[in-house]
């Protein structure tokens, strides 16, 4: 997954200037956080912590810092408050109301996710371009034209908009999208999209994930040293049996 972002400074998010990198790592702390919380648990070490989510543990300090949460020494984190300060950093204490745009099997797919929800999301909207799905019901959401994109963008007060069009299709939805007002773009087309200031791009290309998964397939089958930098890439972590990236 890739992002793109403009006019925030390099290499760091907006708000308290809290570094790009370390925002990419929050959600896997907080998806890591819920799953202890669930179990019971209510503290966990910074080294436990690191460990689960495959990184050092200096470095999850660090990442942690930038939230002022420091932990406590010999006890550790407070999982339920670290959750919600991770939460509230990534702002998922609010609902945040999000449209899709393509409502074919991919679009279908991720109307019909019950994951959004828990984490803070709410599906408000779809839209296509093909009158015949026009109308169509998925998960009790009407599919509306794209001439009504718009308005009910402004409507609803959306800021987060999913293209799940082909890759022609891509860049004129994400022109309507911006142009509607939508300032945040997580996009599945297989499309590299041109985006204003202010605006950012997330990109989901499954295909590209793929090509470099069975890169590594084939170096592991074949006998021989991995060369320097083969790990990166757009995901968030290769591992090839003999070393892994965070």
């Amino acid at each position: 997954m890739t992002v793109s972002r403009r006019a925030t400074g390099p290499g760091r998010a907006r708000g308290r200037g809290v570094p790009d990198a370390t925002v990419a790592r929050l959600p896997l702390y907080l998806r890591i956080l819920r799953a202890l919380a669930e179990q019971g648990t209510s503290t966990v070490s910074s080294e436990e912590l690191a460990a689960a989510a495959g990184v050092k543990s200096a470095k999850l300090r660090k990442d942690l810092s930038y939230l002022g949460s420091y932990g406590t020494r010999g006890v550790g984190y407070d999982v339920a408050y670290l959750v919600y300060q991770v939460s509230r950093e990534l702002g998922l204490t609010q609902d945040w109301p999000i449209v899709i745009v393509g409502i074919g099997n991919l679009g279908h797919a991720l109307a019909n996710y019950g994951g959004f929800a828990s984490r803070g999301f709410r599906v408000a909207a779809l839209f296509d371009a093909d009158p015949r799905r026009v109308g169509e019901l998925v998960e009790d959401h009407e599919v509306l034209p794209m001439g009504e994109l718009a308005p009910v963008v402004g409507e609803l007060g959306a800021a987060i908009g999913v293209i799940a069009t082909p890759a022609g299709a891509a860049q004129g939805v994400c022109d309507r999208l911006v142009a509607a007002g939508v300032r945040s773009i997580l996009n599945f087309a297989p499309a590299v999209l041109a985006v204003p200031d202010g605006v950012a791009v997330r990109k989901v290309d499954l295909s590209i994930e793929l090509q470099i998964l069975a890169f590594h397939e084939q170096r592991n089958a074949v006998p021989g040293p991995v060369p320097d930098g083969a790990g990166s890439g757009p995901g968030e972590l290769v591992q090839t049996g003999r070393r892994s990236r965070a």
